[in-house]
């Protein structure tokens, strides 16, 4: 994952295998920080590269992408929940989806 690859050679190191769903946990720490402006992590970039796999249309890739970042991002009242409006056509359409009051 473009600008994470530091990230993801820490998980791999520190629990011998990458658990995903705490990977993006962080990812999504990174890319709102990045998003508010206090972090060299690209948040388009990001988000960018999620369209694409999620558009791939693997179901374990998706069913990541959708529990582990989409869901995990800022709610309404919290800050950086602007960068919702920045997904792409497919995310927001599942963002939508499983959180229909944003």
């Amino acid at each position: 994952m473009p600008g994470f690859e530091d990230l993801f050679e820490a998980h791999l190191y520190n629990l011998e295998g990458v658990l995903p769903h705490l990977f993006f946990w962080e990812v999504v720490q990174e890319t709102v920080a990045s998003f508010l402006g206090g972090d060299e992590t690209d948040w388009r970039v990001t988000l960018r590269f999620l369209e694409e796999q999620h558009r791939l249309d693997v179901l374990e890739v998706v069913q990541v992408i959708t529990t582990s970042f989409l869901y995990s991002l800022p709610w309404p009242d919290q800050p950086g929940y602007g960068l919702v409006d920045h997904l792409g056509p497919t995310m927001s359409v599942r963002f939508a989806a499983i959180r229909p009051s944003g």
